[in-house]
């Protein structure tokens, strides 16, 4: 649990830092700026952005009941990020694995990737896609049965 929220909070504490000093120096609107800013990144690259993750034993039961789509992720990836921002929505309706919080999706991820951890991986039916387009991927969301 404490790795998925690791690199947001770097983010926050060293937000915060730079915040401090530059309150030291006097620099109130820089400091104003860097706490919001450092902020945004960290909420943009902690798990909130993302739908409940669920592990990948679930994702690929649920897959199979629903043929709705499974997304490996990881915090800080920015495909993941860009995949997530550009599916909006109809993200909820994918079942996601964050892989640094499942050892299973980890594997199955590398399985998929001749033992590299590329993220985002999709499964639809059973058949990975590599940092897919995030139009397909909405487009397998949108499918008749899916919802």
């Amino acid at each position: 649990m404490t790795r998925r929220w690791t690199l947001a909070a770097r983010f926050a504490l060293g937000g915060a830092v730079l915040t401090a000093a530059l309150l030291l120096i006097g620099d109130r609107t820089g400091a104003l700026t860097a706490a919001a800013v450092s902020l945004l990144i960290a909420v943009v690259h902690s798990p909130l952005v993302f739908p409940r993750s669920v592990g990948a034993e679930e994702a690929r039961r649920l897959s199979d009941a629903d043929g709705r789509p499974v997304v490996y992720w990881r915090p800080g990836c920015a495909y993941c990020l860009r995949l997530r921002f550009r599916l909006g929505p109809r993200s909820r309706r994918a079942h996601w694995v964050d892989i640094w919080h499942d050892p299973a999706g980890a594997a199955e991820v590398r399985a998929a990737n001749g033992g590299d951890e590329t993220v985002p991986t999709v499964v639809v039916a059973g058949r990975p896609h590599t940092n897919p387009d995030p139009r397909r991927v909405g487009e397998w969301l949108a499918l008749p049965g899916r919802d």
